[in-house]
């Protein structure tokens, strides 16, 4: 049941200001565009933080290149760069535009950041980074360590005894704490996941193989974040990982943008007025998308449109935009369950943090069911044999959203890009999925109902 009187307001007034929420309660998918969007230069100077800061995190992950290197051989092909391919997608591209009878204009790609090393999905941006760079500032302030040092020496048994000293704690849906558990117990910490209800026994079970302590939740993911937070303030020792707040997360996604950049100038692959530049990022409290996203404007700033995708049972980001509340505001209120097998975007209170830094820079979000996950699940694997879970396919219903929907078309027609469509890039983030085992990779195959 929602709460009748939501932050003083009775729902019938929340309803009469934002029409939307009688779909959302209804777990309708919608399309939102962002009547907050702007022009990157009119809000370029009121963001918390600037290129200099997401370039200072690429400098930090370049010097922390020859430890991961040395301490994960998955790296090494790339130099212990953490990086994924870009691939592009023709027969799903097909696929979609048969199964929902809309043509999308322009070419279709897949960011496989499911296939990131390490921990197989966007977390090993945000996630890893972070640790690493709570790693280096304890070094440096120990004096073991200098910036101009090869950080290989951090994968010496003496680094590995001065890091058993701390503890690393983090609440999680599963992802991030698959990122934050693996790193931190390769590089010495002892380290603690706070899992929620909706995280999957196999990541669970996968944490505690690598020496990671995992505490289960019957409840959701906020409890998780509450439970982690609290158990960092008892102990000096501890440092918590706030995937509600945490600035070192956000510039760790933020840094797959300059690397995007490359990979489309690689491939020939040109953005810029005539040709824009669509991206599909699936949301759960907002940290890995509102990151990436970040980084996408700062470089290509009015040619990038970015989308969130968001369970139709957790739409928190949309609800805390929409009405501007921001983390003030959680799904809950409105009577909405937030349940749903995409256990990423699971998330019923958005980030403040990220809904503050990215609302004027987000086009827009729409909302997908869990049926919908399962049929796109199966068709990229049919027609491209690309394995992800579910949660990731919360990007791969955007690009139909944007050409079906009538607030789409509005989007278009208001930014002037009919005419460009046929020249655009649409890029699908693809979050999860290549650490699922077989077995329920199969099973989620099966839920598809065609």
């Amino acid at each position: 049941m929602y709460n009748t009187n939501i932050l003083g307001k009775s729902l019938e007034r929340w309803i009469e200001e934002f029409p939307l929420i009688t779909q959302l309660i209804s777990t309708e998918e919608v399309f939102w565009t962002n009547p907050h969007y702007q022009p990157f230069e009119q809000c370029a100077g009121e963001l918390p933080l600037e290129e200099k800061h997401v370039q200072d995190a690429e400098q930090r992950l370049q010097r922390f290149a020859p430890y991961l290197a040395k301490a994960f051989p998955e790296t090494r092909q790339m130099n212990g760069i953490i990086e994924s391919p870009l691939v592009q997608i023709p027969a799903m591209q097909q696929h979609v535009e048969e199964r929902y009878g809309q043509k999308i204009l322009g070419q279709l790609w897949l960011k496989c950041d499911s296939h990131l090393p390490i921990s197989g999905s966007i977390k090993a941006r945000g996630g890893i980074y972070e640790v690493l760079k709570h790693a280096e500032d304890l070094a440096i302030q120990h004096n073991m360590l200098t910036v101009e040092e090869d950080y290989s020496v951090l994968a010496d048994q003496a680094f590995k005894d001065f890091f058993s000293q701390y503890s690393i704690a983090v609440g999680s849906t599963g992802n991030l704490g698959m990122s934050i558990g693996i790193i931190s117990a390769e590089i010495g910490f002892h380290v603690t996941v706070h899992m929620s209800a909706d995280a999957k026994q196999w990541k669970k079970d996968l944490l505690r193989k690598k020496g990671v302590v995992v505490v289960e939740y019957a409840s959701d993911y906020s409890k998780a974040v509450e439970e982690g937070r609290k158990q960092a303030e008892t102990d000096p020792t501890c440092y918590f990982i706030d995937d509600e707040n945490s600035q070192d997360l956000f510039l760790g996604y933020a840094v797959a943008a300059s690397r995007l950049k490359k990979q489309l100038e690689d491939r020939n692959v040109i953005v810029d007025e005539d040709h824009p530049l669509f991206v599909y990022l699936p949301c759960g409290v907002g940290g890995g998308p509102g990151g990436v996203a970040f980084g996408l404007k700062l470089l290509y700033k009015d040619q990038a449109h970015c989308f969130f995708g968001e369970p139709t049972h957790s739409p928190c980001m949309l609800l805390g935009l929409m009405t501007g509340m921001h983390n003030r505001i959680a799904v809950q209120d409105f009577g909405i369950d937030n349940i749903t097998t995409a256990d990423g975007l699971a998330v019923g209170r958005p980030s403040g943090f990220v809904g503050k830094t990215v609302e004027g820079l987000l086009s827009g979000i729409y909302t997908v069911s869990d049926d919908q996950l399962f049929e796109l699940l199966r068709a990229l694997i049919d027609t491209e044999n690309i394995h992800l879970e579910p949660s990731a396919l919360a990007g791969a219903y955007g690009p139909i959203q944007l050409f079906k929907s009538e607030a789409g078309h509005n989007y278009v027609e208001k930014h002037d890009l009919r005419n460009k469509l046929k020249n655009a890039t649409h890029i699908i983030w693809a979050t999860g999925g290549s650490m699922v085992p077989e077995d329920i990779m199969a099973s989620y195959y099966r839920m598809a109902k065609s």
